[in-house]
């Protein structure tokens, strides 16, 4: 049976470029870790088929996150806040800079949101053409859909004491355990499923969340590989003909916007999701459920 898998991203993207990775990747489930939770989720056996979407937030989040640095600075100079790094600027919550700066995340998380739920739809649309069928006839439901890079109001214990926080993650993602209140009824025994994209060409995990990955990073997990080498390295040492024939060789057939998308986002440019996944499951943030192999890539 075919099932729509679906994952997110926010349309807050703070890093310079503000580029985005958006792809949608057509993926065939390679392995079963947990059976209970992967059932939740309707994936019932290897083979089946899954899409996964992702969406960036292109020259948007960097417009954002730009102006709101800029403010930031000058907000930081009158409270007498001091970080060290220069991108860990940062303005109370209340403040003036701070309100202007959710508010226009908020609008952008809107939009993104809007966004992955239009290329669900043209997704389904698309299957149901192809196979001449509707997208309900062919088992195309959503396991799950999510946003990274993004501030939460969450409650957290901290030092023994519950109590309400701002969660920012960037370069992660929300991983709550089973029993939270804010995961749907559906995930309540199993804990939220965590969706981990892989480069083009590698493979994807679902995981789900843990008690003790609540306890040990509030509730958060990776949202993915993590660049080994810079986009702009990428492009200067990679070359794009390479890396397609790369996929082709693995039976993986690509549509792509632009040769510099497959430079910036090739398999080489980013550690072994595998690695990155097993040491997530090895310290206990997060538990391996289900891992998926790409057929086809689409990057746009």
């Amino acid at each position: 049976g075919m099932r729509g898998w679906l994952g997110g991203s926010s349309g807050i993207n703070a890093e310079y470029g503000g580029a985005g990775n958006h792809y949608a990747e057509i993926q065939v489930v390679d392995e079963i870790f947990n059976p209970q939770a992967a059932r939740r989720m309707g994936i019932d056996e290897p083979g089946q088929v899954c899409v996964m979407i992702h969406c960036g937030s292109r020259g948007l989040g960097h417009q954002v996150a730009t102006d709101a640095l800029t403010e930031m600075e000058r907000a930081m100079r009158r409270d007498n806040i001091v970080v060290n790094d220069r991108q860990l600027a940062c303005a109370r919550i209340n403040s003036e800079e701070g309100q202007t700066y959710l508010k226009a995340m908020a609008a952008a998380a809107n939009y993104a949101w809007v966004n992955r739920s239009s290329m669900t739809f043209l997704c389904r649309q698309a299957f149901a053409k192809l196979f001449h069928s509707t997208p309900d006839d062919l088992d195309m439901h959503m396991i799950y859909d999510v946003s990274h890079n993004i501030a939460k109001i969450e409650q957290h214990m901290v030092d023994g004491r519950q109590k309400t926080l701002m969660m920012h993650r960037k370069g992660s993602t929300r991983a709550f355990p089973p029993n939270h209140p804010l995961i749907p009824v559906d995930y309540q025994l199993t804990g939220q499923p965590v969706l981990i994209g892989g480069t083009m060409g590698t493979c994807s995990y679902v995981l789900t969340g843990t008690e003790k990955g609540m306890h040990r990073t509030f509730g958060t997990t990776c949202h993915g590989a993590g660049r080994a080498y810079s986009r702009a390295k990428s492009r200067r040492n990679l070359d794009y003909l390479t890396v397609l024939e790369n996929l082709r060789a693995k039976g993986i057939s690509i549509r792509v916007a632009s040769p510099k998308l497959v430079m910036e986002e090739a398999p080489e440019s980013y550690k072994n999701v595998t690695d990155v996944v097993n040491t997530c499951h090895g310290a206990g943030i997060s538990d391996k459920c289900i891992k998926l192999r790409p057929i086809a890539v689409i990057k746009g």
